[in-house]
């Protein structure tokens, strides 16, 4: 075919429209590439919300797990490996030295085998009462006994487990804490957990006074270590416990929640707990306990307790994300300089973090001279590591 006509006594030269067409989609292509260069940014703005820092010193409880033989889930406490091993320290008011003692004792042991990890509560209470029988209901409405275990300490993916005296649970998992914008897996359940109460008293009378309830719990290992190491001789788990107390009084022979005569509200609950958190919210994973496994049968040798010679590290990049936090509340975007962050929260230390912005967070690291392993958080939050040669 012949592409040209003739008008006007000259010739004209018709392009083929293929050729039209793929000029125009060129054309568009460099315009967008264009575009996108000059929409590159180092950062985006952005207001997180401002969290609270935890108060007192950084120095969380220890307990060493040893082996179990022949453990029977009935709330008694009456094998030998229980009688073998400590309790820990006498549970503490959630903020830790801020507030007074608790009312009431609350003290709790530990052991593994195989295929469970157990804990034994027990928890004095003059009158013991429970209301909620159905499973997955918000447990701590009652008084209750409450566990959290984080198997690798990155302070994601945990598992959070309540209980009160009629022996109804909640269990639940978490992606991260709620101050980071954390997914609840409410639906998620502790396949193969056992558990026991033992009411040393009578429950939901007030007639009488009672002594103690204590619960026995064995925590399948296969259910734990999804998101964790399997125990081994050594290897340490964050873990801390909690016990909602309520103030009551009795009317009409049923006990009920007290409220305050002079506001006509109702007293809110207390909150003790084995590791002080320095804040009343158990959601911050950092300051829990540490549970260092040991393969030594209990009743039959000591293990020592082996501190993380990096832990200074992580809490100082802990300090740091505190800081970076609040920075970007007031200011929109994260610091890339230390010396803007101390204002903030931040504690100088010997460690000195290198912090990469990226266009939605930062990164900050520290290489340890100890292990050799190159400790990171991100803004979400999260803490790892990783081996250098």
């Amino acid at each position: 075919m012949n592409n040209s006509s003739v008008m006007s006594g000259k010739i004209i030269s018709l392009k083929p429209p293929n050729i039209i067409f793929t000029s125009i989609i060129v054309i568009l292509l460099l315009t967008g590439c264009q575009d996108k260069v000059n929409k590159c940014i180092d950062h985006h703005t952005f207001k997180p919300e401002k969290i609270k820092l935890p108060e007192g010193d950084f120095n969380p409880e220890k307990y060493i797990c040893y082996k179990a033989i022949q453990i029977s889930i009935d709330g008694n406490l009456d094998e030998e490996s229980w009688a073998s091993v400590q309790w820990t320290n006498n549970f503490v008011d959630i903020e830790g030295e801020l507030k007074p003692l608790p009312l009431y004792r609350t003290r709790a042991k530990m052991l593994w085998d195989e295929n469970y990890l157990y804990v034994a509560a027990e928890l004095t209470e003059p009158h013991i009462w429970a209301k909620l029988k159905q499973r997955d209901t918000v447990i701590f409405y009652d008084n209750d006994f409450e566990v959290f275990i984080d198997p690798d300490g990155d302070t994601h993916e945990y598992m959070e487990f309540e209980m009160n005296a009629n022996n109804t649970l909640w269990d639940l998992f978490l992606t991260k804490p709620y101050r980071d914008n954390g997914r609840v897996a409410d639906a998620w359940n502790i396949n193969g957990i056992k558990t026991a109460v033992y009411i040393n008293g009578t429950i939901n009378d007030p007639s009488d006074i009672d002594d103690k309830w204590t619960v026995e719990l064995a925590f399948p290992l296969t259910v734990l270590t999804e998101f964790g190491d399997w125990p081994a001789d050594g290897k340490q788990w964050r873990i801390n416990f909690s016990r909602v107390n309520w103030q009551i009084e009795i009317e009409d022979g049923r006990y009920k929640k007290a409220f305050n005569l002079e506001t006509g509200v109702r007293y809110p609950e207390n909150n003790w707990v084995w590791s002080p958190q320095g804040l009343i919210n158990m959601h911050y994973p950092e300051r829990w306990g540490y549970l260092q496994f040991s393969e030594i049968t209990a009743g039959e040798g000591i293990a020592e307790f082996i501190p993380d010679p990096d832990e200074q590290i992580k809490w100082n990049l802990r300090t740091m994300y505190y800081a970076q936090r609040n920075y970007a509340s007031e200011k929109g975007i994260y610091a890339s300089d230390l010396n803007e962050l101390y204002a903030y929260g931040y504690v100088r230390a010997e460690y000195i973090p290198c912090i990469f912005l990226k266009p939605f967070g930062y990164e900050a690291y520290i290489l340890s001279d100890e292990t050799n392993l190159l400790w990171t958080i991100d803004s979400s939050g999260k803490v790892y590591s990783r081996k250098t040669e």
